[in-house]
């Protein structure tokens, strides 16, 4: 019994959500019981503030959000943290990402998500994590305080991608794959574990005390921030190795019954 936890991080897609991106059946009694506890919940995402928000509508008040993979943290509607890259760095990365073929961008700003993408496709892939999406036909002459940017390649990122942008951003910014589609450029020192950081300060609870949930690279900085680090039993395998424990599967509502086992 695991009684002295007071924070609680989960990663959302292949984490807390099962494949088909519902949120566990007992969610919301699990999480009731966690407020009683006096116990903060948080959903840390690479997904946008907007898009999560929706998620936990009826319990968005009483959330963290640790969104966009860490570069932007909410609380009862307020910014408390966040970590952006000036606009002429995001017109260099622009201009190198557009050189790679068959990739879709997303510009994430905190207003909006921004993208030139027109494929049904990918359209669909982006509007499942990006709540507030505007369609631009140049993502240069868009004005936002920029927190990330996303790449789409359907062909794989961690093959394609990762080893096209690695060399050329990996010393200036953070470039990490964060699902099997998906690559993310963010401040080089943005990440869900800075973001747990930071947290950890505000609220006043410690590395002992916290306990987190991923399943893929952009998890690996929040796993060790965290005592009490979970991979789920479909993550990446090197994200078994880092982590102290294992969680069943994301489609077996992992989180809920690790939650469940050791805290209620």
């Amino acid at each position: 019994m695991t009684t002295s936890i007071k924070f609680i991080a989960t990663d959302m897609d292949g984490t807390l959500l099962c494949d088909n991106k519902m949120l566990p059946s007992d969610f919301y009694e699990v999480f009731q019981q966690l407020q009683q506890k006096n116990i903060l919940f948080s959903a840390a995402s690479g997904r946008q503030y907007q898009s999560l928000v929706n998620t936990f509508k009826p319990v968005k008040d009483e959330m963290v959000f640790i969104a966009e993979n860490g570069t932007l943290v909410m609380y009862k509607g307020k910014e408390i943290y966040s970590s952006t890259i000036p606009t002429d760095e995001i017109h260099t990365i622009l201009q190198s990402v557009q050189q790679v073929p068959d990739c879709e961008i997303v510009l994430c700003g905190k207003n909006s998500a921004y993208t030139e993408a027109t494929s049904e496709q990918a359209l669909n892939e982006i509007r499942k994590y990006y709540h507030n999406l505007k369609l631009v036909d140049d993502l240069f002459s868009v004005d936002d305080e920029f927190i990330k940017i996303a790449v789409l390649n359907f062909n794989g990122t961690e093959e394609h991608i990762y080893p096209v942008l690695a060399p050329l951003f990996g010393e200036t910014h953070q470039v990490v794959v964060s699902a099997k589609i998906w690559l993310d450029l963010m401040h080089k020192t943005a990440s869900k574990g800075a973001a747990i950081k930071h947290l950890q300060k505000e609220f006043g609870f410690t590395f002992e005390e916290s306990m987190s949930f991923g399943d893929f690279f952009n998890d690996v900085e929040m796993l060790k921030e965290t005592y009490h680090s979970y991979a789920m039993e479909n993550a990446h395998p090197e994200i078994k190795k880092l982590a102290r424990f294992e969680a069943p599967s994301n489609n077996e509502q992992g989180v809920m019954t690790v939650i469940k086992k050791t805290i209620l």
